[in-house]
């Protein structure tokens, strides 16, 4: 029952439901022990960087995720020194980010909005506040003398996101993949002007990277947050942005035949969920394709079986960084100590009785990165988990499928 017990408590479920999945699970896919042999695994990574750390697991929590955040400040380091200790709040030390991931050979294709029929759509309905705060009459002006990807992507934050949505996007209803075309994708670093312009997006996100899925364009805004781990998750956020981008590219291509394939595509950049329980004689395990603990931790479907995409688009993150000494000769540090360990964590003593430490290299990033505002991440942990255990009786190879072939049903059913 430990097993049961102790990755039920990390879930925040009740063991008795962790054991009933368990048991028909295993009756389905004919395994033994899942579960006991994967807590035994999570242990036994646990100890392993614990002990490269210096530390044994009868330390206290605190020491246990300081010694963490240090190890993410060493490896910052090495990012920043290998970029030339670059100015992010300059177009070229933002760049110089860009230029070490294109260095990686991860870069991607796929078919994304022709750009004829982006401008199409910013001239049928103009917007707005970007307008203003330009200082441009209309859209024809400013289309003139602005970059067009530089229009769309400052759209995330000179625009109100109700606009957005109910207006602006709204045109998307009457796309085909006739309007789309094969390129590849894009990662841009913003004009230095656009940097006064997103400060109050990238003091919302705490970042100053984002994505267009439909354009196939990531943008960097030269702005510099000066916190520790900054080049680091900056690194690792377009990696991830190039996953996911690819991703929703293999989501498109699977209905791009579809009657409905506008409002598929609308719906897969909304990020559109299961919004009530599925009533099921199977096992159902739900598709979740945001991190639902950002706004809400007790939001119901993160207590029921679930697979996450975006955990999948960190992993793919955290192998690439951790194989960058492959590409890039001058890292003789490697970075290995975070690969595989984005489904790992447990609960350790404290002062106040137990906590729990993700090991988890995006938590700890981002945990470093606000550790003046004294908030500590570990739900990109939790969700990990929830992945793992799947795979833990499905496979990994099936994990990717599966989620791509039940995307429009938002769920898998497993009869047992």
């Amino acid at each position: 029952m430990e097993a049961y017990q102790s990755l039920a408590k990390i879930l925040r479920i009740k063991p008795e439901i962790l054991k009933d999945l368990d048991e028909k699970m295993s009756a389905v896919f004919q395994t033994k022990n899942n579960l006991e042999s994967l807590y035994a695994f999570n242990r036994q990574l646990i100890n392993l960087r614990l002990k490269t750390l210096g530390l044994k697991e009868t330390d206290s929590a605190q020491k246990i995720f300081k010694a963490l955040l240090e190890k993410i400040r060493i490896d910052d380091e090495i990012i920043f020194k290998i970029c030339h200790e670059p100015d992010v709040a300059s177009e070229v030390g933002a760049g110089s980010i860009v230029d070490l991931t294109k260095r990686m050979n991860i870069l991607k294709s796929g078919y994304f909005l022709k750009y004829e029929k982006a401008k199409e759509f910013m001239l049928k309905t103009p917007p707005k506040n970007t307008l203003s705060i330009l200082g441009y009459q209309s859209a024809e002006e400013m289309l003139e003398k602005e970059d067009l990807r530089e229009l769309y992507s400052s759209l995330r934050f000179l625009e109100d996101e109700n606009w957005l949505n109910d207006v602006f996007f709204k045109q998307y209803e009457n796309l085909t993949f006739n309007d789309f075309e094969y390129r590849p994708i894009e990662i841009r670093v913003l004009g230095q002007k656009w940097a006064r312009y997103a400060q109050k997006f990238v003091a919302k996100k705490y970042h100053n990277i984002s994505h267009l899925k439909e354009l196939g364009l990531i943008f960097v805004i030269p702005v510099k947050l000066g916190v520790a781990g900054e080049f680091l998750r900056m690194l690792a956020l377009i990696i991830h942005y190039l996953n996911e981008i690819a991703f929703y590219n293999d989501i498109f291509l699977s209905f791009s035949r579809e009657e409905k394939f506008s409002q598929y595509f609308i719906d897969a950049l909304k990020g559109k969920m299961v919004s009530q329980p599925v009533q099921s004689d199977k096992i159902v395990w739900l598709i979740i394709q945001q991190y639902l603990a950002k706004k809400d931790e007790n939001d119901w479907r993160l207590f029921v079986p679930h697979i996450n995409p975006e955990v999948i688009h960190w992993e793919k993150a955290e192998t690439a960084l951790a194989q960058m000494n492959k590409f890039i000769p001058e890292i003789k540090e490697r970075l290995d100590f975070w690969q595989d360990l984005n489904w790992v964590g447990d609960y350790f003593k404290d002062e106040k009785g137990e906590t729990l430490v993700s090991f988890n290299l995006i938590d700890t990033v981002m945990s470093l990165v606000k550790y003046q505002s004294m908030v500590k991440y570990v739900y990109h942990h939790q969700e990990a988990l929830w992945n793992r255990i799947f795979v833990s009786y499905a496979g990994a190879e099936n994990l990717e499928r599966l989620i791509k072939s039940h995307w429009l049903k938002g769920y898998l059913e497993i009869p047992f």
